[in-house]
């Protein structure tokens, strides 16, 4: 029944989507969270550089963005991002958009959880000396993750599905292969719901576990 699975890399190509996901996610959190600290920031500059980017990047398809990180930054401008290999080239610029467009999301889902921190908690760490960047560090920032773990979850896994759109610059993740089997295979029934299974079996263990965590860690007021 599943014989024109072979002579294919299933396993290989899901292991390049979780690998999109892993380098992306953890590049998103990152970015995400210095963009929410500026969009806190006591400086007009910042605030309005953190605005500008969550505004403009989330109304940005992501295909356009990943079709701009090939064409406009390794083919117009010569960027390969210390890759050779053409490969290697095309995975790190599709890491990079899909890290430059979740950010967005990662930025707002934790700004979120920093208005959820009581402003008397601030006001007391300012009255004993604390900088913006200690309070943020220190008080404001450890309890807005732990409240926001339920959104970032969702984050996490609107990535997971939209690194389908790598395919686009020639990565060789699942739907690239799901497209090639397509095309050279007479089964579209069978291969859809062969991939759509891949990505359930990727994505829900993810909701369910980060679920539970979200009950665990949750700031009780």
């Amino acid at each position: 029944m599943f014989d024109f699975l072979e002579g294919y890399d299933l396993l290989g190509a899901f292991w390049v989507t979780v690998q999109l996901t892993l380098y992306s996610a953890v590049g998103s959190l990152v970015l995400g969270t210095v963009l929410a600290a500026m969009r806190v920031s006591p400086v007009p500059l910042m605030r309005g550089f953190g605005t500008a980017y969550v505004n403009i990047v989330r109304n940005i398809p992501l295909t356009v963005i990943i079709i701009f990180t090939s064409l406009g930054l390794f083919q117009t401008l010569g960027i390969n991002l210390g890759a050779e290999d053409f490969t290697a080239i095309n995975f790190r610029l599709a890491v990079l958009g899909l890290t430059a467009y979740t950010a967005a999301f990662v930025c707002e889902a934790l700004r979120s959880g920093i208005n959820t921190v009581p402003v008397g908690q601030i006001e007391a760490a300012r009255a004993i000396g604390l900088s913006f960047a200690q309070t943020l560090r220190l008080i404001v920032l450890p309890q807005a993750f732990r409240s926001v773990v339920a959104p970032l979850a969702n984050v996490l896994i609107a990535l997971t599905k939209n690194t389908t759109v790598s395919a686009a610059i020639g990565v060789a993740e699942a739907a690239a292969l799901m497209r090639e089997m397509i095309e050279n295979e007479a089964q579209l029934i069978l291969i859809s719901a062969v991939f759509a299974a891949g990505f359930v079996c990727l994505t829900l263990p993810t909701g369910l576990f980060l679920g539970w965590v979200s009950k665990k860690v949750s700031v009780r007021r």
